[in-house]
Protein backbone atom coordinates (compact mmCIF):
# COMPACT_ATOMS: atom_id res chain seq x y z
CA UNK A 1 0.00 0.00 0.00
CA UNK A 2 1.30 3.51 -0.70
CA UNK A 3 2.74 5.59 1.97
CA UNK A 4 3.62 9.39 1.55
CA UNK A 5 5.61 9.99 4.84
CA UNK A 6 6.11 13.73 5.09
CA UNK A 7 8.04 14.39 8.26
CA UNK A 8 7.39 18.06 9.73
CA UNK A 9 10.04 20.87 9.62
CA UNK A 10 12.33 18.65 7.28
CA UNK A 11 15.58 20.33 5.93
CA UNK A 12 17.84 18.17 3.99
CA UNK A 13 21.56 18.98 5.70
CA UNK A 14 22.86 18.73 1.75
CA UNK A 15 22.03 20.84 -1.29
CA UNK A 16 21.84 18.43 -4.44
CA UNK A 17 25.39 18.50 -5.40
CA UNK A 18 26.19 17.88 -2.01
CA UNK A 19 24.55 14.80 -1.92
CA UNK A 20 25.55 13.26 -4.94
CA UNK A 21 29.34 13.74 -3.79
CA UNK A 22 27.94 11.80 -0.74
CA UNK A 23 26.38 9.08 -2.58
CA UNK A 24 29.66 8.49 -3.91
CA UNK A 25 30.93 7.98 -0.80
CA UNK A 26 28.73 6.24 0.76
CA UNK A 27 28.67 3.75 -2.16
CA UNK A 28 32.28 3.34 -2.55
CA UNK A 29 32.90 2.94 1.00
CA UNK A 30 30.68 0.29 1.96
CA UNK A 31 31.90 -2.17 -1.40
CA UNK A 32 34.95 -1.91 -0.51
CA UNK A 33 34.25 -2.87 3.14
CA UNK A 34 31.73 -5.39 3.00
CA UNK A 35 34.00 -7.04 -0.11
CA UNK A 36 37.04 -7.55 2.47
CA UNK A 37 34.72 -8.71 5.29
CA UNK A 38 32.93 -10.93 3.11
CA UNK A 39 36.11 -12.74 0.97
CA UNK A 40 34.07 -11.40 -2.07
CA UNK A 41 35.03 -10.01 -5.96
CA UNK A 42 33.16 -7.96 -7.70
CA UNK A 43 31.38 -9.21 -11.36
CA UNK A 44 29.44 -8.31 -14.13
CA UNK A 45 25.66 -8.94 -14.24
CA UNK A 46 23.00 -9.09 -16.73
CA UNK A 47 20.46 -6.59 -16.89
CA UNK A 48 17.83 -9.35 -18.60
CA UNK A 49 17.97 -12.77 -18.80
CA UNK A 50 16.06 -15.62 -21.41
CA UNK A 51 12.53 -16.86 -19.12
CA UNK A 52 13.29 -20.01 -19.71
CA UNK A 53 16.62 -20.37 -17.97
CA UNK A 54 14.30 -20.04 -14.91
CA UNK A 55 17.06 -17.90 -13.71
CA UNK A 56 14.72 -15.20 -13.00
CA UNK A 57 12.55 -14.70 -8.97
CA UNK A 58 9.39 -13.61 -8.83
CA UNK A 59 9.73 -12.09 -5.44
CA UNK A 60 6.13 -12.36 -4.14
CA UNK A 61 4.74 -14.13 -6.96
CA UNK A 62 2.33 -11.51 -8.38
CA UNK A 63 4.60 -8.99 -9.44
CA UNK A 64 4.78 -8.66 -13.25
CA UNK A 65 8.12 -8.68 -14.78
CA UNK A 66 9.12 -6.29 -17.61
CA UNK A 67 9.70 -7.95 -20.61
CA UNK A 68 10.64 -7.67 -24.74
CA UNK A 69 11.88 -8.46 -27.87
CA UNK A 70 15.30 -7.85 -29.27
CA UNK A 71 16.46 -7.60 -32.88
CA UNK A 72 17.77 -11.03 -34.34
CA UNK A 73 16.66 -12.82 -31.24
CA UNK A 74 13.51 -15.08 -31.61
CA UNK A 75 12.64 -15.57 -28.08
CA UNK A 76 11.56 -12.27 -25.91
CA UNK A 77 13.89 -11.52 -23.02
CA UNK A 78 12.96 -9.54 -19.47
CA UNK A 79 14.48 -7.49 -17.02
CA UNK A 80 15.84 -9.53 -13.71
CA UNK A 81 13.46 -9.11 -10.60
CA UNK A 82 16.57 -10.24 -8.56
CA UNK A 83 19.69 -12.23 -9.02
CA UNK A 84 20.02 -14.77 -6.87
CA UNK A 85 19.44 -17.59 -8.82
CA UNK A 86 22.15 -16.27 -11.56
CA UNK A 87 24.52 -15.93 -8.88
CA UNK A 88 24.43 -19.60 -7.89
CA UNK A 89 24.76 -20.15 -11.47
CA UNK A 90 27.84 -17.74 -11.39
CA UNK A 91 30.00 -19.02 -8.62
CA UNK A 92 29.75 -22.50 -9.82
CA UNK A 93 30.73 -20.88 -13.44
CA UNK A 94 33.39 -19.18 -12.50
CA UNK A 95 34.69 -21.77 -10.00
CA UNK A 96 34.94 -20.15 -6.35
CA UNK A 97 36.02 -21.49 -4.09
CA UNK A 98 34.06 -21.91 -0.25
CA UNK A 99 34.26 -19.16 2.05
CA UNK A 100 34.33 -17.11 -1.19
CA UNK A 101 31.61 -15.47 -3.17
CA UNK A 102 30.93 -12.53 -5.16
CA UNK A 103 29.54 -9.33 -5.09
CA UNK A 104 27.67 -6.70 -8.41
CA UNK A 105 25.45 -3.97 -9.03
CA UNK A 106 21.74 -5.02 -9.22
CA UNK A 107 19.67 -2.58 -11.32
CA UNK A 108 15.76 -3.58 -11.90
CA UNK A 109 12.52 -2.00 -12.55
CA UNK A 110 9.28 -3.06 -10.40
CA UNK A 111 6.78 -1.56 -12.03
CA UNK A 112 3.88 -2.65 -9.78
CA UNK A 113 5.88 -1.20 -7.35
CA UNK A 114 3.44 1.64 -5.20
CA UNK A 115 5.86 4.67 -5.22
CA UNK A 116 6.35 5.86 -1.90
CA UNK A 117 9.10 7.47 0.22
CA UNK A 118 10.38 4.10 0.55
CA UNK A 119 9.67 2.04 -2.55
CA UNK A 120 10.89 3.52 -6.03
CA UNK A 121 10.16 1.64 -9.94
CA UNK A 122 14.04 1.60 -10.17
CA UNK A 123 15.99 -0.76 -7.93
CA UNK A 124 19.44 -1.00 -7.34
CA UNK A 125 21.34 -2.71 -4.62
CA UNK A 126 24.37 -5.16 -4.07
CA UNK A 127 23.88 -8.76 -4.90
CA UNK A 128 25.95 -10.69 -3.42
CA UNK A 129 26.32 -14.80 -2.72
CA UNK A 130 29.39 -17.08 -0.89
CA UNK A 131 29.83 -20.31 -1.64
CA UNK A 132 29.15 -22.20 2.33
CA UNK A 133 29.58 -25.94 2.85
CA UNK A 134 27.03 -28.33 3.87
CA UNK A 135 28.20 -27.75 7.67
CA UNK A 136 27.64 -24.25 7.06
CA UNK A 137 23.86 -24.72 6.70
CA UNK A 138 22.67 -23.54 10.15
CA UNK A 139 21.36 -20.79 12.47
CA UNK A 140 25.06 -20.06 14.21
CA UNK A 141 27.01 -19.17 10.35
CA UNK A 142 23.89 -17.43 9.59
CA UNK A 143 24.19 -15.05 12.52
CA UNK A 144 27.69 -14.37 12.46
CA UNK A 145 26.90 -13.44 8.31
CA UNK A 146 24.70 -11.35 9.75
CA UNK A 147 26.88 -9.38 12.91
CA UNK A 148 29.72 -9.01 9.78
CA UNK A 149 27.58 -7.54 7.58
CA UNK A 150 26.18 -5.18 10.35
CA UNK A 151 29.59 -4.39 11.76
CA UNK A 152 29.85 -3.32 7.90
CA UNK A 153 27.63 -0.23 8.28
CA UNK A 154 27.89 0.44 11.64
CA UNK A 155 31.92 1.17 10.54
CA UNK A 156 30.13 3.50 7.77
CA UNK A 157 28.15 5.59 9.48
CA UNK A 158 31.61 6.41 11.73
CA UNK A 159 33.55 7.37 8.36
CA UNK A 160 30.41 8.97 7.11
CA UNK A 161 29.91 11.36 10.03
CA UNK A 162 33.87 12.23 10.04
CA UNK A 163 32.66 13.76 6.98
CA UNK A 164 29.57 15.02 7.80
CA UNK A 165 29.11 14.80 11.98
CA UNK A 166 25.29 16.87 11.42
CA UNK A 167 24.47 12.87 9.84
CA UNK A 168 25.46 10.49 13.21
CA UNK A 169 22.13 8.30 13.16
CA UNK A 170 23.97 6.79 16.66
CA UNK A 171 22.98 2.73 15.72
CA UNK A 172 24.02 0.37 18.61
CA UNK A 173 26.96 -1.55 18.42
CA UNK A 174 25.20 -5.00 17.99
CA UNK A 175 22.46 -6.18 16.18
CA UNK A 176 18.93 -7.82 18.07
CA UNK A 177 17.92 -11.15 16.70
CA UNK A 178 14.56 -12.16 17.28
CA UNK A 179 12.81 -15.26 15.16
CA UNK A 180 9.69 -14.05 13.20
CA UNK A 181 7.56 -16.48 15.40
CA UNK A 182 8.37 -15.03 18.46
CA UNK A 183 7.91 -11.56 17.05
CA UNK A 184 4.26 -13.03 16.53
CA UNK A 185 4.06 -14.13 19.93
CA UNK A 186 5.41 -10.75 21.50
CA UNK A 187 3.05 -8.85 19.48
CA UNK A 188 -0.40 -11.21 18.49
CA UNK A 189 -2.53 -8.48 17.87
CA UNK A 190 -0.45 -6.92 15.60
CA UNK A 191 0.32 -6.75 11.72
CA UNK A 192 3.89 -7.92 10.69
CA UNK A 193 4.48 -4.00 9.47
CA UNK A 194 3.78 -3.44 12.92
CA UNK A 195 5.71 -5.69 14.82
CA UNK A 196 8.44 -4.63 12.90
CA UNK A 197 8.53 -1.11 13.58
CA UNK A 198 8.11 -2.02 17.62
CA UNK A 199 10.39 -3.99 18.17
CA UNK A 200 12.83 -1.70 15.68
CA UNK A 201 12.28 1.21 17.84
CA UNK A 202 13.19 -0.34 20.88
CA UNK A 203 16.26 -2.10 19.78
CA UNK A 204 17.32 0.21 17.00
CA UNK A 205 18.49 -2.43 14.92
CA UNK A 206 17.58 -5.82 14.04
CA UNK A 207 17.40 -9.31 12.76
CA UNK A 208 14.09 -10.99 11.94
CA UNK A 209 14.48 -14.54 11.41
CA UNK A 210 12.55 -17.28 8.95
CA UNK A 211 10.40 -15.30 6.63
CA UNK A 212 8.29 -17.23 3.98
CA UNK A 213 6.97 -19.91 6.29
CA UNK A 214 3.61 -20.22 8.00
CA UNK A 215 3.81 -19.23 11.81
CA UNK A 216 1.66 -20.53 14.43
CA UNK A 217 -1.28 -17.78 13.02
CA UNK A 218 -1.45 -19.71 9.46
CA UNK A 219 0.26 -16.84 7.83
CA UNK A 220 3.72 -15.89 6.67
CA UNK A 221 5.94 -12.83 8.48
CA UNK A 222 6.26 -11.79 4.78
CA UNK A 223 6.62 -13.42 1.45
CA UNK A 224 9.20 -15.38 -0.24
CA UNK A 225 9.88 -17.06 -3.13
CA UNK A 226 10.11 -20.60 -2.74
CA UNK A 227 13.06 -21.48 -4.92
CA UNK A 228 15.88 -19.22 -3.26
CA UNK A 229 16.10 -18.61 0.14
CA UNK A 230 15.47 -21.47 2.95
CA UNK A 231 12.63 -20.26 4.94
CA UNK A 232 14.08 -21.59 7.95
CA UNK A 233 17.55 -20.02 7.40
CA UNK A 234 16.78 -16.40 6.37
CA UNK A 235 15.85 -12.85 7.45
CA UNK A 236 15.62 -9.51 6.95
CA UNK A 237 17.93 -6.59 8.92
CA UNK A 238 15.81 -3.86 9.72
CA UNK A 239 17.39 -0.03 11.48
CA UNK A 240 14.87 2.33 13.12
CA UNK A 241 15.01 5.76 11.67
CA UNK A 242 14.14 8.29 13.63
CA UNK A 243 13.43 10.72 10.07
CA UNK A 244 11.09 9.12 9.54
CA UNK A 245 9.96 7.39 12.43
CA UNK A 246 9.91 3.60 10.45
CA UNK A 247 11.65 0.55 10.74
CA UNK A 248 13.98 0.56 7.82
CA UNK A 249 14.78 -2.41 5.97
CA UNK A 250 17.96 -2.36 4.72
CA UNK A 251 18.86 -5.99 3.37
CA UNK A 252 16.84 -9.57 3.00
CA UNK A 253 19.07 -12.45 2.45
CA UNK A 254 19.48 -15.72 3.72
CA UNK A 255 21.34 -19.47 3.15
CA UNK A 256 19.81 -21.05 0.08
CA UNK A 257 17.50 -23.93 -0.51
CA UNK A 258 19.46 -26.94 -0.90
CA UNK A 259 17.44 -30.38 -2.88
CA UNK A 260 15.87 -31.10 0.38
CA UNK A 261 14.12 -27.50 1.24
CA UNK A 262 13.57 -26.61 -1.85
CA UNK A 263 10.68 -29.35 -2.18
CA UNK A 264 9.17 -28.37 0.61
CA UNK A 265 8.77 -24.89 -0.24
CA UNK A 266 7.34 -25.50 -3.56
CA UNK A 267 4.98 -28.14 -2.12
CA UNK A 268 3.90 -25.20 0.10
CA UNK A 269 3.58 -22.90 -2.34
CA UNK A 270 2.30 -25.24 -4.51
CA UNK A 271 4.65 -24.03 -7.30
CA UNK A 272 5.72 -28.52 -8.04
CA UNK A 273 5.53 -26.95 -11.71
CA UNK A 274 9.07 -25.00 -11.33
CA UNK A 275 10.66 -28.13 -10.58
CA UNK A 276 10.98 -28.86 -14.97
CA UNK A 277 12.94 -25.60 -14.31
CA UNK A 278 17.36 -25.88 -15.47
CA UNK A 279 17.73 -23.78 -11.77
CA UNK A 280 15.93 -26.55 -9.97
CA UNK A 281 16.83 -29.52 -11.68
CA UNK A 282 20.62 -28.13 -11.03
CA UNK A 283 19.65 -27.90 -7.48
CA UNK A 284 18.02 -31.26 -7.16
CA UNK A 285 20.86 -32.86 -8.77
CA UNK A 286 23.79 -31.17 -6.98
CA UNK A 287 25.17 -29.54 -9.79
CA UNK A 288 25.26 -25.81 -7.87
CA UNK A 289 27.04 -24.97 -4.90
CA UNK A 290 25.56 -24.35 -1.48
CA UNK A 291 25.66 -20.94 -0.93
CA UNK A 292 24.60 -17.74 1.29
CA UNK A 293 23.47 -14.38 -0.18
CA UNK A 294 21.24 -11.30 -0.39
CA UNK A 295 20.72 -8.06 -1.49
CA UNK A 296 21.49 -4.61 0.28
CA UNK A 297 19.59 -1.60 -0.85
CA UNK A 298 22.24 1.15 -2.45
CA UNK A 299 19.77 3.92 -2.47
CA UNK A 300 18.21 2.71 0.74
CA UNK A 301 21.56 2.64 2.31
CA UNK A 302 22.46 6.35 1.06
CA UNK A 303 19.20 7.46 2.54
CA UNK A 304 19.50 6.21 6.15
CA UNK A 305 23.33 7.35 6.31
CA UNK A 306 22.00 10.93 4.91
CA UNK A 307 19.04 11.07 6.70
CA UNK A 308 17.10 12.00 3.67
CA UNK A 309 13.20 11.70 3.96
CA UNK A 310 12.61 9.87 0.58
CA UNK A 311 14.47 7.63 -1.53
CA UNK A 312 14.09 9.96 -4.48
CA UNK A 313 16.62 12.03 -2.90
CA UNK A 314 18.77 9.66 -3.50
CA UNK A 315 18.20 8.18 -6.77
CA UNK A 316 17.20 9.52 -10.10
CA UNK A 317 13.52 7.80 -11.38
CA UNK A 318 9.85 8.78 -12.40
CA UNK A 319 7.14 10.02 -9.91
CA UNK A 320 3.20 11.31 -9.36
CA UNK A 321 3.02 14.59 -10.16
CA UNK A 322 1.22 15.52 -7.34
CA UNK A 323 3.27 13.18 -4.95
CA UNK A 324 6.26 15.52 -6.12
CA UNK A 325 4.38 18.70 -5.78
CA UNK A 326 3.48 17.56 -1.97
CA UNK A 327 7.15 16.52 -1.42
CA UNK A 328 8.21 20.44 -2.55
CA UNK A 329 5.81 21.65 0.22
CA UNK A 330 7.54 20.07 2.50
CA UNK A 331 10.85 20.50 1.18
CA UNK A 332 11.85 17.45 -0.08
CA UNK A 333 13.43 18.28 -3.60
CA UNK A 334 14.16 15.27 -5.55
CA UNK A 335 16.63 14.39 -7.68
Amino acid sequence: MKKLILPENYKSELGLLDTEIAIKFVKDTFERDLADKLNLTRVSAPLFVFPKTGLNDNLNGYERRVNFDIKNIDSEVEIVQSLAKWKRNALARYAFLPHTGLYTDMNAIRRDEDLDTMHSAYVDQWDWEKIITREDRNEIFLRKTVKDIYSVILELEHKVSKVHPHLYNELPEDIYFITSEELLQMYPNKTPQEREYLICKEKKAVFILGIGGKLSNGMPHDGRAADYDDWALNGDILLYYDVLDIAFEISSMGIRVDEKSILTQLKEKKEEFKMENPYVQDILNSRLPLTIGGGIGQSRLCMFMLRKAHIGEVQASVWDDNDLEELRKHNIILL
